[in-house]
């Protein structure tokens, strides 16, 4: 097996939808994300389908480059 092979078959799952966090991880959260998002911050972490609406729910930002509110269809 090639070994370039081997790194995509190690490569992690991305997940569907990401949580971004500030800096202080006691804090509220700054954005959902879909998980193919480029605009994604650095301290992110996967989150269900569940999760990512009720933080929407919830008032946390959605994305403005991915939209995750609409993918997710919580748009009128």
């Amino acid at each position: 097996m090639c070994s370039g092979r081997r790194g995509i078959q190690d490569r992690p799952i991305l997940p569907d939808w990401l949580l971004e966090q500030r800096l202080n991880r006691n804090s509220p959260p700054v954005q959902v994300h879909c998980g193919d998002c480029w605009n994604k911050g650095k301290r992110t972490r996967g989150i269900s389908m569940d999760e990512a609406r009720r933080a929407l729910i919830e008032g946390v930002k959605a994305c403005g480059a991915c939209r995750p509110d609409s993918r997710l269809g919580l748009l009128d």
